[in-house]
């Protein structure tokens, strides 16, 4: 049984060296679920988070119907406090200024997944954190920096951190860095980083609406984004697009500046935008992505931002996190009960997840050209696309389950680019059951 050594009941110890089956770094959306995952098959499992606690600060969260799933299979969906979630089945995507071009209903997708579920700041992962301190077989340890790895004839066999003023040592069959984008489980490993920034990044707020909002809208412009999205007690998520660096110089300008630009764009919410009325009703999330080329070693292996951040376009960065760790946990009780933890082994999870994640990839950076273009020629073939799939209900399904998760193939062939263009006649507009049929 690993020790419970975290937060303030650690205080005093003198843990020097502990020994594990996996060792995984970082409790975010991948590793806090995989620990969680490996938990329930009675595996031991010791955690390393260097943060002091659960994170408590400002997050919009959507959960995608395939998040969905790995919260149910997890035993949490049904969980969640009614209080903190908010079904939304319906995002309509709109010009700046009102003007609808295209209306996407979750209601289209197969039950019992077919809607989205917003949540309030880190609500799921408070469930999968809280789920995880009642499993006896795994350690969450708050306040433990990773520092490097153990190898033993050129293969990782556990790591060391740092606890406090107290040096650990943790000897682990694998060790999983699920430690984000600035990854240093994948620096210690010295796998090669494809790392990019985006020259744009999104305010989030959450404010009060002096009405309750039940569908989500999404504007679009010249260079311009602005999301809402309905949340538990009728608060509402903002998501604005602005250059990265630029939060400070925002709020420098003042609240009346930022409401009135939200205003321009929506004229018919001039009321909830007076609802910001603090800036701790804000954040900013950069935005980036990583690539790879590989995600596994001889006895480690690499899931979520760590191998494959995305930009938050695809509306997958922290689904496909989980969805790493629930394939993960299923292929490590095959390791252990073979004591095969080579490179090859692991590779069998990177095949399995990496189709998935390099199409979601490609299909989010072609939407940051698109939506966030400045180019009067690209926003115009945009909104023509985005009105093609309002009529078309084939090729919106298909976005839409690329989106929900559903899909680990490009949803678009180039016929199907040309008829969104609208420079092909589609004669099978009105189909719209692929999953349903079992789409790829």
């Amino acid at each position: 049984m690993c020790s419970k050594w975290q937060g303030a009941s650690s205080k005093g110890l003198d843990v020097k060296s502990e020994e594990t089956d996996i060792a995984v770094v970082g409790a975010g959306g991948g590793g806090a679920v995989l620990a969680l995952a490996l938990a329930q098959k009675g595996i031991k499992t010791i955690v390393l988070e260097q943060a002091p606690g659960p994170p408590r600060g400002l997050r919009g969260e959507i959960l995608q119907p395939n998040g969905q799933r790995v919260l149910d299979q997890l035993g949490l969906l049904n969980k969640l406090p009614e209080d903190s979630t908010r079904t939304v089945s319906r995002f309509h995507f709109c010009k700046v200024g009102g003007e609808r071009l295209c209306t996407v209903d979750y209601g289209d997708l197969p039950a019992p997944y077919n809607r989205a579920v917003v949540t309030l700041p880190n609500v799921a992962h408070h469930a999968i954190l809280d789920a995880i301190q009642a499993q006896p077989s795994v350690a969450l340890w708050y306040g433990a920096t990773f520092t490097g790895l153990l190898r033993e004839n050129g293969r990782v066999v556990g790591l060391t951190a740092k606890k406090g003023t107290d040096e650990i040592t943790v000897k682990a069959k694998v060790v999983v860095g699920a430690d984000g984008a600035f990854s240093k489980v994948r620096e210690a490993l010295q796998i090669p980083v494809d790392r990019y920034f985006y020259p744009q990044g999104y305010l989030i707020a959450i404010l009060d609406a002096p009405a309750p909002i039940t569908e989500a809208k999404y504007f679009v412009g010249k260079r311009t984004i602005l999301g809402m999205f309905p949340a538990a007690g009728n608060k509402v998520y903002l998501f604005y697009m602005i250059d990265a660096g630029s939060y400070d110089r925002v709020k420098s300008k003042g609240m009346p500046a930022l409401q009135q630009a939200w205003t321009a764009i929506d004229p018919s919410n001039e009321t909830l935008f007076r609802g910001l009325t603090d800036w701790s009703q804000t954040a900013f999330m950069p935005t980036g992505r990583v690539r790879t080329p590989t995600w596994v070693a001889e006895g480690a292996v690499l899931i979520g931002d760590a191998a494959h951040a995305m930009n938050p376009h695809a509306s997958q960065g922290r689904m496909q996190a989980m969805v790493d760790a629930m394939a993960l946990a299923d292929l490590l009780p095959e390791c252990l009960a073979e004591h095969d933890y080579s490179a090859e082994k692991l590779k069998r999870f990177e095949q399995a997840r990496r189709p998935q994640v390099t199409m979601l990839q490609r299909l989010a950076d072609e939407q940051v050209l698109f939506w966030n273009t400045a180019n009067p020629a690209i926003g115009f073939l945009r909104d023509r696309v985005f009105r093609t799939l309002d009529r078309n209900a084939r090729l919106r399904y298909r976005v839409l389950s690329t989106t929900a998760g559903l899909r680990a193939s490009a949803p678009f062939n180039l016929a199907d680019r040309l008829m969104a263009a609208g420079f092909l006649p589609d004669p099978a507009a009105h189909a719209h059951d692929e999953v349903a049929r079992g789409a790829r």
